[in-house]
């Protein structure tokens, strides 16, 4: 689609040695998914009130994979009202210990159908399928062990204080991490004795109706966990519903604001995960093949469909040229195609809008003078797909700069001292996370004290652990989701 630019140097290595991978695709016969899902109230799946469904579509093949049921006001009310009626009747008068061993069971469950997830995670989402198996689904069944822990530890995690669940919690989860979003969500609010009525989003719904299945498996009391699928509408019933006394929600900054505009003068609690365009420095004295790595993984990641991605590479002056030449080479390298092939490194594009919006951020590159840069991968005929993207000559001015793309686009600045990249990484309106490259210990943490976000990391990148708090400042968000913060939205002390 892009020519090529003064980025792509005459000394390219030569990628053309007449090999290849041969295709080793992940079956799909052990995995089953219905003709049609209705919404998940009361312990069962119901037919949604207005009988309306709508398709999920598999973003590599551009084929229908079910009907999922669209939810009205009528379906949130009901859902609404089955998580009120768990929660004033069993879940809050349950033990710590007894709720624990039902969060510890569905844990348990996760793992062992963890195979059927990791492909059903890809078919409907379309990120490769190494990623859903050995990153979304472990750290999935992970969160749910972690909270289950917790469950019948309140006192101890809050001592001198009286922690007691909130009621009924409204939770909204995104496209890029669906199973993941929901166990971040869904674990610690049940540990802390809450109940549930939670969104998919529209274009990903699988996994949390097959989480669904599991939590009906486990024998979960009727009530304490809803799943309501639809669109824009289906979420916005929940956060204004009456009955709701939390909202959670993980997705783009502008639907975040409006959440918060609809719930403020109301007593309901709030965490927002938002937004972010994480800046990725790399000084001249970090080891430079590791960081070039820690970059690839950074951006290219799960298409790039990552809040916290590193999309703003910082590189000292000195070692410009060589980083970028290897970030040039190292795309080359990178397979883009069918996301359950094992060998596959990015996978299809979400949606079809998602892509039309990644496009356009690479016009308006285009247009206000930035040098783009796209491996010469071959792409399937059909879905939706991006080929790993480098943008070069651009100033902190440019919109595909200061704008989240949430693609697999990165652009690349250079920067002479430490304070004057402090200040080009916090010349943002996001503050969700950002990485720092470099051999010195005093180095990391003088940058790291400097850089206004909420999850850091130092020569790595992208590295989660149930036990860590996530979140961010500004506009991509408030509140904290996981490790021992991850409890306090769920509760009244």
């Amino acid at each position: 689609m892009l020519k090529e630019t003064d980025i792509q140097k005459k000394n390219r290595l030569d990628f053309s040695t007449g090999w290849s991978y041969d295709p080793a695709p992940e079956s799909t016969d052990h995995i089953a998914i219905k003709e049609r899902y209705g919404h998940f109230i009361n312990g069962e799946f119901v037919e949604p009130a207005e009988g309306e469904y709508f398709a999920t579509i598999n973003p590599s093949t551009e084929e229908k994979l079910a009907e999922v049921a669209m939810g009205s006001q009528a379906d949130v009310d009901a859902a609404v009202k089955a998580a009120r009626k768990a929660y004033t009747k069993t879940w809050s008068k349950m033990s710590g210990r007894d709720r624990g061993r039902y969060i510890y069971r569905i844990a348990r469950l996760i793992q062992e159908r963890a195979r059927e997830f990791a492909v059903i995670e890809t078919m409907d989402g379309g990120k490769p399928i190494r990623e859903s198996r050995d990153v979304d689904v472990p750290l999935a069944a992970a969160h749910f062990f972690y909270y289950a822990g917790w469950a019948d530890k309140l006192q101890y995690a809050f001592p001198g204080r009286r922690p007691e669940g909130i009621g009924v919690a409204g939770q909204i989860i995104p496209w890029n991490f669906p199973l993941l979003m929901a166990a971040w969500k869904i674990a610690p609010a049940l540990a802390t004795g809450n109940c549930v009525v939670l969104k998919p989003a529209e274009t990903t719904p699988l996994t949390c109706l097959k989480l669904a299945e599991i939590i009906r498996d486990a024998g979960l009391p009727a009530g304490v966990v809803n799943i309501v699928t639809g669109a824009g509408d289906t979420g916005a019933a929940i956060v204004n519903h009456d009955d709701v006394d939390k909202i959670a929600f993980t997705g783009s900054t502008a639907v975040g604001k409006i959440i918060q505009k609809s719930i403020a003068g109301t007593p309901k609690k709030l965490t927002l995960e938002l937004g972010g365009k994480a800046a990725n420095i790399i000084f001249e004295d970090a080891a430079i093949d590791q960081a070039v790595e820690g970059i690839i993984n950074g951006i290219f990641f799960n298409q790039g469909h990552v809040c916290c991605a590193g999309s703003r590479l910082f590189v000292q002056e000195s070692i410009a040229d060589i980083v970028r030449d290897k970030l040039v080479d190292r795309i080359e390298t990178l397979r883009v195609g069918d996301p359950l092939d094992k060998n596959t490194d990015i996978g299809a594009i979400n949606s079809k809008e998602q892509l039309e919006t990644i496009n356009r951020y690479l016009e308006i590159g285009l247009n206000e003078g930035a040098d783009i840069y796209q491996s010469k991968c071959d792409l399937p005929e059909k879905g939706y797909w991006c080929c790993p993207t480098l943008v070069a000559n651009v100033s902190q001015s440019h919109r595909i700069v200061q704008e989240e793309v949430f693609g697999p686009v990165l652009t690349i600045q250079t920067f002479r001292t430490p304070e004057e990249v402090l200040e080009k990484a916090n010349n943002t309106p996001y503050g969700l996370s950002g990485g720092v490259w470099t051999d010195k210990g005093s180095k990391i943490f003088n940058m790291t004290t400097g850089i206004r976000a909420g999850v850091l990391w130092a020569n790595t990148f992208n590295k989660f652990d149930a036990t860590s708090p996530f979140g961010g400042y500004k506009e991509s968000g408030l509140g904290r989701e996981g490790g021992l913060h991850g409890l306090i939205p769920y509760l009244n002390l």
